[in-house]
């Protein structure tokens, strides 16, 4: 599969060879679905609690005797039946991560990545440098390239001046080739990517092949 490079105006610079093989439409569904879960998952804090019976403030004296007042029976103050009184199964602190091993990881960002290629929700830019963080700037490029909706700019490195001209624009997101992810690839509406950081997500995925075909 081959795909054209671009330049900032959106004028076509020649044309990249992908290199990673892509994945049959009928298989790696079950792949990227355990990964975004995870990722989803992951996410939360999991810092959610709520206090028991025997964690809430209160006496442990019995409010009445037990016969003779004409009331309902109780034992304690704290009961979840009382206002004040403790949670019956309420949340706790816990941990929501799953784990997914590296290899259906490297699957799933290929599966991703084919689809989205396949659709052609992918721009591969020759370069993609901002010489001073301003917003404008990158509002300029964005318009130049024709891009509307959600945007994912993946850079090879950390660009602190792409960074600060893209942060306060609500619909883009920037990052890197070694930190993508099979979410941030089915997220946005369309993917920028230099030829660097196609290259190195080419390597990651390359070599994720090539061990699966020496094990098989």
């Amino acid at each position: 599969m081959k795909l054209t490079i671009q330049n900032l105006n959106g004028q076509p610079q020649g044309e990249l060879e992908v290199k990673f093989e892509l994945v049959d439409p009928k298989k790696g569904n079950q792949a990227v679905h355990d990964t975004v879960t995870a990722y989803r998952a992951a996410q939360r804090l999991g810092t959610a609690c709520t206090k028991t019976m025997g964690e809430v403030a209160g006496s442990g004296k019995k409010p009445w005797r037990q016969k003779g007042t004409g009331r309902a029976r109780a034992g304690s103050f704290r009961s979840p039946l009382w206002r004040g009184g403790g949670v019956v199964f309420g949340p706790k602190p816990r941990d929501y991560t799953k784990k997914v091993n590296h290899r259906t990881k490297l699957l799933a960002l290929r599966k991703a990545l084919t689809e989205r290629l396949q659709a052609g929700d992918v721009i591969i830019l020759d370069d993609l440098r901002i010489e001073a963080p301003k917003t404008k700037a990158m509002l300029a490029v964005l318009k130049s390239l024709k891009l509307e909706g959600t945007t994912l700019i993946v850079q090879p490195g950390n660009d602190k001046n792409l960074l600060l001209s893209a942060r306060n624009i609500p619909d883009l997101t920037v990052t890197t080739g070694q930190e993508l992810n099979t979410y941030d690839v089915l997220r946005p509406d369309k993917l920028v990517f230099t030829r660097a950081s196609f290259a190195q997500v080419e390597a990651r995925l390359t070599r994720e092949s090539t061990a699966t075909k020496e094990q098989s």
